[in-house]
């Protein structure tokens, strides 16, 4: 067992002992899920920051830093343009509706908005899709392992499932709130430690740009290289999905006041966009020493290992793995409540208890986490994994959640039919032009607007008809 293994592991138990000891706090559901509604600003930031700083913002964005350029900085930062958007619409307005009606799943809001179908439908969407992003991060954490130490895929894998299995089960969000804070100072100070001493070791920045301009054309230097259509793709996808992904919005259910929304969601954008930077310039340093390369998403442990000094390269390797298991534990967190609230309280046990509910949603988190293992050995990368996430989650959930946030009168009927038909006509596109989509429009861009074309033209009301939403 090498030195770097023996301190990943025990920075692993450490977390999960963190969280065990937490987790006494947690004496019924309502920590388990929403946290009590006690988180102030910074726990808000913490939470939401550490959940998406994962494995597509990290392994992901540097592998396609290392093949596109600069211009990656689109996948992370729009995120954050989804999050500036969630901080100053979305996030406060239906904080409100949890507060004034105990809301505490996105289920929850699509029960009372529409009915218990909607609900029901969107919640067996969100567990298949949210099981192909489980996949994705423990896809990173493998990636890492295997740089490291040389585990196969599937040991690298399991190892991550069982280490966030074991204390996000245990406590939930309330739990994985303040596990994240820890796991976020460490991602911080190891990606700013990292990224200047990965630059020094290429020569610097104008010394990496000459180096780069030997091999890769100028537009692999520009912001925008990437071309519009890529740069479109990545827009559609992640901006809807960041401002009413399941994950996102139950966070921003613990709130403990409509400023801790505003104010946490939007220090949270701050840092995304802010960090966009830094996985790109990484896959650029990563390109420039190692152009070989047979899989891009080996590009970021590669740079940690092979350019940095050891105790810099160990501690960014364990802000990866925060990275990686923060995130992996928002989505348990996605899983937990689907299946638990969503599925066996509305649909099996109407009246559970809040003991029988708490053991429900930790045996969800359990199924869940060991499904996304299963998953992770099939899928081939990170980025495949996501995408399917982000596409469903943003075809599917965008335009019934505005609608149910903003419309008068949101019917049902028009929904289902809303959400079956943009799932459809994406599918649709997708197999028909082998995922080319139709001109600048991705197969995603063209479901979403299928999705607002026709809930305009089953729901528009009357002139005159219409009253503003108000709880």
């Amino acid at each position: 067992m090498t030195f770097q293994l023996i301190l990943l592991v025990l920075y692993s138990i450490g977390i999960v002992v963190l969280g065990l000891v937490l987790s006494r706090r947690t004496q019924g559901a309502g920590e388990f899920l929403v946290a009590g509604r006690s988180l102030g600003p910074g726990l808000v930031c913490a939470t939401l920051l550490a959940a998406n700083i994962g494995a597509g913002s990290t392994v992901g964005a540097t592998g396609i830093g290392y093949q596109i350029g600069l211009s990656a900085w689109w996948w992370v930062g729009s995120a954050g343009i989804g999050s500036l958007i969630l901080a100053n619409t979305v996030g406060p307005k239906i904080w409100e509706i949890a507060r004034d009606h105990d809301l505490r799943t996105m289920g929850d809001f699509l029960d009372l908005r529409y009915n218990r179908t909607v609900r029901g439908l969107i919640a067996a969407l969100i567990w298949i899709g949210t099981l192909a992003i489980l996949a994705g991060q423990l896809i990173a954490i493998s990636r890492i392992l295997e740089i490291v130490v040389g585990l196969p895929k599937w040991q690298g894998a399991l190892a991550g499932g069982v280490v966030v299995i074991a204390y996000f089960a245990a406590g939930g969000f309330a739990t994985a709130a303040r596990v994240n804070a820890v796991q976020l100072v460490f991602m911080a100070s190891g990606f700013l430690i990292a990224l200047p001493y990965a630059l020094g070791a290429s020569g610097g920045w104008e010394a990496l740009g000459m180096t780069l301009a030997q091999t890769r054309d100028a537009s692999y230097l520009s912001p925008t290289g990437a071309g519009v259509r890529t740069i479109l793709g990545y827009l559609v996808i992640l901006v809807p999905s960041f401002i009413v992904s399941p994950g996102l919005i139950q966070k921003v259910y613990g709130a403990r006041s409509r400023r801790a929304v505003r104010v946490g969601v939007n220090l949270n954008a701050a840092g995304l966009l802010v960090f966009a930077f830094v996985p790109a310039i990484l896959g650029m340093i990563a390109y420039a020493n190692f152009p070989d390369l047979a899989d891009p998403e080996l590009a970021l442990p590669q740079v940690m290992v092979g350019l940095l000094p050891s105790w810099i390269g160990l501690l960014a390797l364990a802000a990866i793995l925060s990275a990686e298991l923060s995130t992996c534990d928002a989505i348990l967190f996605m899983l937990s409540t689907s299946l638990g609230v969503d599925l066996y309280q509305r649909f099996i046990d109407p009246d559970a208890s809040e003991k029988r509910l708490l053991g429900v949603s930790r045996a969800a988190a359990i199924a869940g986490g060991v499904l996304g293992i299963l998953i992770a050995l099939v899928l081939p990368s990170i980025i495949a994994a996501l995408t399917v996430f982000y596409g469903l989650l943003a075809v599917a959930l965008f335009v019934p959640t505005l609608a149910g946030l903003y419309s008068s009168k949101p019917q049902a009927g028009p929904t289902v039919e809303t959400i079956l038909l943009s799932v459809l006509v994406t599918v649709v596109v997708y197999l028909v032009t082998a995922g080319s989509g139709i001109g600048i429009l991705t197969p995603y861009a063209i479901g979403i607007l299928a999705a607002a074309a026709w809930m305009l033209i089953r729901t528009v009301p009357r002139p005159g008809s219409a009253r503003p939403f108000r709880e």
